[in-house]
């Protein structure tokens, strides 16, 4: 019997440019998670109403869909690497101005830029680490990106923590008379840096170097990183790639229509993928879930270790399905999630349905609190193992080569669009009814069971041409 491809060896200097590529997704994570312990001492220091706070917090988001849609054709004219860098630039600026911060306005310009960097770390680094990884272990290597993105917002959240805990309070001075928010917003820049120097030091995308007829190169990284043996499988490969790529035209979204003026139906698999991704109300866990913990009845300290202990078994869940993935296959796993969500979200939902009071006096009865605590951990369990690493490693693999960075491109703007629309409204759900909001995003993990089973298709071991 043929010996499994899941078996294959990987080489270590493929394994070792995807951990760099994946930093894009820790900064991702981590950008998108420092505002938590900030968000209070920022609002006193400028005086901000709910809504002018909201918006500072929401307005990274509008960025990353900016950042998301502008990093396709730019990595594809300039270079993943290249790109990486630029992303690496924008992280820096952000970090230094959101910490040296004057008003509220720049504040928001600098979380705005931010947020560019953030989107194009988001489709970088799934698109890079697919062009340069073996099909056999390119499931795990993909899910690289979610694993950092869950390590950068538990990074950030101990960040957030240390700091307020040594300058007692985020709002208190610290070292050089800066307050801790703002050292919170300025710790970003080791990562932002590191990022940028790592970057430096790897290889281009051999696709993108077939792309621009530079096969000496593309040759070199197929043999010394993707790990290809022997001349012949090296020139098999980029033929491979030529033929799948028009080098002599720029991808545009002109490139991305089908019959009609409508996109291809390939690219409208991946913007559904991507706002369900979002559409089941995930982010409210991360971004709500300490004053959602509160306004159910559990004080200040047990809301925040529940956070943490939320942010951990994020990371234990992403683990495993980097353990599975290439074995079990994409659509399987996505199946299995979308069940999970919807039977956990339809628990939380059930619970708040208990809730006494209204506004800040809502409380949950036992045992309801402990049963909504229990579902929201198995909703994170169910998407932290399944939609949440899946939905990027299938974004990065199922394009055809001619069209992968700019597909990828409008399918992660649309993630970050409903990413915004998720977040900007739980609130207002919330204030209407919290059975309502987790209702509707059970709603939506049912729809995305069904959408998955008819129109998802299996990539597990395919070679990119393939597609």
């Amino acid at each position: 019997m043929q010996k499994p491809l899941v078996h294959e060896k990987t080489p270590l200097k493929v394994v070792m440019v995807a951990i760099v590529a994946a930093l894009g997704g820790f900064l991702f994570g981590f950008d998108s998670a420092v505002i938590n312990g900030a968000v209070d001492a920022v609002q006193q220091q400028f005086g901000l109403g709910s809504v002018l706070l909201g918006f500072t917090v929401s307005c990274a988001l509008l960025g990353a869909m900016i950042g998301a849609w502008l990093s396709g054709p730019l990595a594809d004219r300039q270079g993943r690497v290249r790109a990486m860098l630029v992303a690496s630039v924008l992280f820096t600026l952000s970090a230094v101005g959101s910490g040296l911060a004057f008003g509220v306005t720049d504040l928001i310009i600098w979380r705005f830029i931010g947020g560019i960097g953030v989107g194009m770390a988001s489709v970088l680094a799934p698109a890079y680490i697919a062009e340069v990884s073996p099909a056999h272990s390119r499931g795990r290597l993909g899910s690289l990106q979610q694993l950092a993105i869950v390590l950068g917002i538990f990074v950030a959240l101990l960040t957030d923590a240390f700091l307020a805990a040594v300058a007692g309070g985020a709002g208190e001075p610290m070292w050089f008379g800066l307050e801790a928010w703002r050292w919170m917003f300025l710790a970003e820049t080791v990562p932002a840096v590191l990022y940028g120097l790592l970057a430096l030091q790897v290889p281009e995308s051999p696709r993108y170097l077939v792309a621009k007829d530079e096969l000496v190169g593309a040759a070199k990284v197929l043999r010394d990183v993707v790990g290809l043996n022997g001349k012949q499988a090296v020139q098999d490969k980029i033929q491979a790639i030529r033929e799948t790529i028009h080098s002599e035209e720029r991808q545009g979204l002109k490139d991305l229509m089908g019959g009609k003026g409508w996109l291809l139906p390939i690219v409208w698999i991946g913007i559904f993928l991507s706002v369900f991704q979002q559409f089941v109300g995930i982010n409210v866990i991360f971004y709500y879930s300490t004053s959602l913990w509160r306004s159910v009845g559990f004080n200040e300290s047990d809301s925040f270790s529940i956070t943490v202990i939320t942010s951990v078994t994020n990371i234990v869940v992403t683990v495993v399905a980097i353990m599975l993935v290439d074995k079990v296959g994409r659509k399987p796993l996505l199946v299995a999630g979308s069940i999970g969500m919807l039977l956990s979200l339809g628990v939380m939902a059930l619970c708040f349905s208990q809730a006494i009071g209204t506004g800040e006096d809502v409380t949950l009865p036992q045992p309801w609190g402990v049963v909504a605590l229990i579902a929201a951990n198995l909703f994170v369990v169910s998407f932290g193992a399944t939609w949440g690493p899946v939905v990027w490693v299938l974004l990065g693999e199922m394009f055809p080569n001619r069209i992968r960075a700019v597909a990828l491109s409008v399918a992660a703007a649309a993630q970050w669009l409903a990413n915004f629309a998720i977040t900007t409204t739980f609130p207002f759900l919330a204030d209407i009814d919290l059975t309502l909001a987790y209702g509707l995003y059970a709603f939506f993990a049912l729809l995305s069971l069904v959408f998955v089973w008819k129109f998802v298709p299996e990539t597990k071991g395919k070679e990119l041409e393939a597609m």
